[in-house]
């Protein structure tokens, strides 16, 4: 995993500075802290920050194909490389290097645009064709790896990270009050549009064309599902059980690779159990795991962890949090995420990224991936639930229940989203969202919901598949799931940006492309069957894990959220926030309903829709407030703000010209 940043010029040939550049990649240091190169031409400049994984010696980048006319800078790995290296030494290619991010020189050089249907693993790519005069930028098939981009005074800026594009110093950080809204909708980020104005994201499974100026979007990948009635079933399973057994070796075997050893992360529940049994048997050897413990802080999977690794002989770390830890590293993990996040848990994940680094590892497997693909959820279960009443005692029944739990909100029913949410269809998640709309009744200011006006969140989730509305229930419901909270937060706020936080990197064995495509194939009756989750996995779990193991239920990762924010023995700076002086210098939240929700905190029962939805808005409050102090100006508490690095250049070796800068320019352009 590393850094990419760069620029185009849309009208012409400008020279980029490359003091700019190089503070561009040095405000992504902490994503390769152990390499920098740049490549500028007229016209174009790409950057790369490196954290060396395959080919240490070898893989410097920026780099380019035999002739320097094809230039590519990477964020992320190829698993397939070992094989398609072969492919392009049997075609003529020339290879002077053993790293993943060269092969994509040679496949545009014989797919073109193709490239992005051959490479498969976890991406960001920036490409140039110099003959054409045309980039291409490109993001994986399920958003592991991000990458923003920017359009301002004729220049195409890029990055891995919102603050590289900060960094250019040619725009300034305004707050996208709808990239917000999004985030009160859904819990989690937008996977189109980022919270600051004018900066977004490459949605996953796009990218960019970009030549004479224009730039086109284009979707090369979009998960599918077989027609309703159509998935695989089989009178004995066991076969597609053998298969996903298979499919799953290969992807743990894929991402073993690199030239640097390899550990895995590690809960109470069944997903990354099975991915660390399945690595140490790839290995032959009990692969070092690592796990978060909370104190008092949620749902503690300590007991089940340490079973789970003494039973695979694993070698465990332990990070132990308790409340305080966790609000303590809150702005940390907001400078990391460049939003607000809600789960507290990310701030544990931080900090379990944080004890691999200092062990000195650089590489983590993770279990992410078979909730989204399996119906692992707990909203899923319901939506089982729902489907049985409708076939039993009608469809009023569960529309009835549904207005009994959005009524008992007493929020605005103007605020409601859709009651069929996407393409006329009511996924299992729409009853989390219609509470979380609600919420927004009770704290947005007045001129909050003018800046909104008509805008509606769902038009930026992306729920475009025209074959949607054709599919089971439940694999509308993993659509969604895919779309929304997947992208959106578990490989954003949990995922990327708080590993590479800590230079490490994380990877993902169930979101291998065969691995989601075998998934998406077979009946929902293998993913949810009756109410157990994820049935087909566990079956493939007692092939490695012991029975108690591979039979556990399913326990959300989660820790303490309003609590670490507003019980008693929080830090100054959560006051400070939400002061009226603080939340009218925003002005996104009003005064006086903040202050009121704040002082009723725990009066309401624990488990009633009220009590917990309120929770999870109060931290999106905290949250917003938080990160609008570190990136849009500070003012708001004594916590510092997050600046860019200063100008690269100073720290250019005497007599070297910026643009050769680790000799990474071609002559003659």
């Amino acid at each position: 995993m590393c850094g990419i940043a760069g620029a185009l010029d849309l009208r012409g040939r400008r020279e980029f500075p490359a003091a700019r550049l190089l503070a561009m990649t040095a405000a992504i240091a902490h994503r390769g802290p152990e390499d920098e190169q740049v490549h500028i031409e007229p016209g174009v400049a790409l950057g790369a920050r490196r954290l060396a994984i395959v080919d240490l010696a070898g893989g410097r980048q920026p780099l380019c194909n035999e002739d320097g006319t094809v230039w590519v800078a990477q964020n992320g790995e190829i698993f397939e490389y070992p094989e398609i290296q072969q492919e392009l030494l049997a075609r003529g290619h020339t290879l002077s290097t053993r790293c993943d991010t060269e092969l994509w020189v040679h496949l545009y050089e014989d797919l073109g645009r193709g490239m992005f249907d051959k490479a498969r693993g976890q991406y960001a790519v920036s490409l140039w064709d110099r003959k054409e005069r045309a980039l291409f930028l490109g993001r994986d098939r399920v958003g592991i790896c991000p990458l923003y981009y920017a359009e301002v005074d004729g220049w195409l800026l890029w990055g891995s990270e919102i603050k590289a594009i900060l960094a250019s110093g040619m725009i300034d950080a305004r707050a996208d009050r709808r990239g917000i809204d999004v985030f009160f909708n859904t819990f989690c980020a937008s996977t189109s549009r980022t919270f600051f104005e004018g900066i977004n994201i490459l949605s996953p499974g796009h990218f960019l064309a970009v030549k004479d100026g224009r730039i086109e979007t284009i979707r090369y990948w979009d998960l599918d599902f077989p027609d309703a009635g159509d998935e695989r079933r089989l009178k004995d399973p066991t076969p597609l059980i053998d298969e996903l057994e298979h499919l799953m070796r290969q992807a743990v075997e894929r991402r073993l690779r690199g030239d640097v050893p390899v550990v895995s992360y590690i809960s109470g529940g069944l997903d990354s159990t099975v991915v660390l049994g399945l690595s140490s048997r790839q290995r032959g050897y009990a692969v070092p795991s690592f796990t978060i413990g909370l104190n008092k802080a949620g749902p503690d999977e300590r007991s089940q962890a340490v079973e789970s690794a003494e039973a695979l002989g694993s070698k465990l770390t332990m990070v132990t949090m308790d409340r305080a830890d966790i609000i303590n590293a809150y702005p940390e993990l907001i400078r990391a995420a460049e939003g607000p996040v809600m789960d507290s848990s990310a701030a544990c994940l931080m900090r379990l990224a944080k004890a691999v680094h200092d062990q000195g590892y650089k590489v983590a497997l993770t279990g992410e991936g078979a909730d989204e693909a399996l119906a692992g959820y707990p909203w899923f279960k319901s939506q089982q639930v729902r489907n049985v009443l409708r076939r039993t005692v009608g469809n009023w029944a569960p529309s009835k229940i549904r207005d009994v739990i959005v009524g008992s909100m007493h929020g605005d029913p103007a605020h409601l989203p859709p009651r069929h949410g996407f393409q006329g269809v009511r996924t299992a998640q729409q009853d989390v969202y219609d509470l979380m709309g609600q919420a927004r009744t009770f704290l947005y200011s007045g001129a909050m919901w003018s800046d909104l006006g008509a805008y509606s969140a769902y038009d930026d989730l992306d729920i475009s598949n025209e074959r949607f509305t054709r599919w089971a229930p439940l694999n509308q419901s993993l659509y969604v799931g895919y779309k929304v909270m997947l992208a959106g937060l578990l490989l954003h706020g949990k995922g990327d940006r708080v590993a590479m936080n800590s230079s490490v990197e994380a990877r993902y064995p169930l979101l291998d492309e065969d691995v989601v495509a075998f998934c998406a194939s077979i009946a929902p009756e293998y993913k949810l069957k009756g109410l157990t989750d994820k049935w087909i996995l566990r079956q493939v779990a007692a092939r490695t894990l012991p029975k108690k193991i591979a039979n556990r239920p399913k326990t959300m990762f989660r820790a303490s959220r309003s609590e670490a924010f507003f019980d008693a023995g929080r830090p100054a700076w959560v006051d400070q926030l939400l002061s009226p002086e603080s939340l009218r210098r925003t002005g996104y939240f009003d005064v006086e309903s903040v202050a009121r929700e704040v002082a009723s905190h725990g009066r309401f029962p624990k488990f009633t829709p009220k009590r917990i939805i309120m929770d999870l808005s109060l931290t999106c409050v905290a949250a917003t407030q938080l990160w609008h102090h570190t990136f849009l100006g500070g003012g708001l508490c004594e916590l510092p703000t997050w600046t860019p690095p200063r100008s690269a250049s100073a720290d250019l070796p005497d007599g070297l010209d910026a643009t050769s800068y680790h000799g990474a320019v071609a002559s003659g352009v």
